[in-house]
Order: structure tokens, then C-alpha cells, then sequence
């Protein structure tokens, strides 16, 4: 079993930057892919980012270029460096973990989930 818990989410100004972090218990992600979805208000969950236990990362379309996301095996948590923030990209973000070492963007393919931290960008 894996634990996940978010932090670093707040309030920001259009094109300012926040850092997520997702800290795991239980087990150390070593061999799990990664990701972090985000949640606005009445929509539903979407891929945001995802990296396997190595280099292989993905990205959405919305973000590609602003957001990069990192691991720490050794730390055990799971980063997510936002830049240029926009208005749309107002949520809650929440990091997952998956039973296997490859990157995925469904949320399907994900075991462990967050409570998710809310992030919101002023206009």
C-alpha cells in the first residue's frame, strides 16, 4: 500500500509559478509510475502529467512547455513545477501512483490516489 499526501497548492496571480509535492508512505514508489490529474469545479478529472520509474515522461496539451514533473525515488515524493500560470489551469491536483513502472494517462491505470491540494490562479 502507498500513501500519498499533496502540499504546496495556494492562490497565485496569472502568470506566477507554484510547486506541488506529493510525499509517499507506506512503500517507496521505486518501480511505480507517477502522475498528477487536476479536478475544476464541475468537471471532470483530468491528466495533467505522468513520468515512469525513469526517464519517460508525458504531458497534456494544456500544459506541455509550463509544467515539468519529477520524482525522488530516494526522497520518495513526486514533484510538479508550474509556470505560467493561467486561469484555467484553477483545480484541485492530485498526484497517483501506479503498480507498475511505466507511465500511463488514465486514471484506470492508477492504484494509489491523494486527497488533492487546490490551486487557483486570479485573472
Amino acid at each position: 500500500q502507498v500513501q500519498l499526501v499533496e502540499s504546496g497548492g495556494g492562490l497565485v496571480q496569472t502568470g506566477g509559478s507554484l510547486r506541488l509535492s506529493c510525499a509517499a508512505s507506506g512503500r517507496t514508489i521505486r518501480g511505480y509510475g507517477v502522475a498528477w490529474f487536476r479536478q475544476a469545479p464541475g468537471e471532470e478529472r483530468m491528466f495533467v502529467a505522468a513520468h515512469s520509474d525513469g526517464i519517460i515522461t508525458y504531458y497534456s496539451d494544456s500544459v506541455k512547455g509550463r509544467f515539468t514533473i519529477s520524482r525522488d525515488n530516494a526522497k520518495n515524493t513526486i514533484g510538479l513545477q508550474m509556470n505560467s500560470l493561467k486561469p484555467e489551469d484553477t483545480a484541485v491536483y492530485f498526484c497517483a501512483a501506479r503498480s507498475w513502472p511505466s507511465a500511463a494517462r488514465l486514471q484506470d491505470d492508477y492504484d494509489y490516489w491523494g486527497q488533492g491540494t487546490q490551486v487557483t490562479v486570479s485573472s
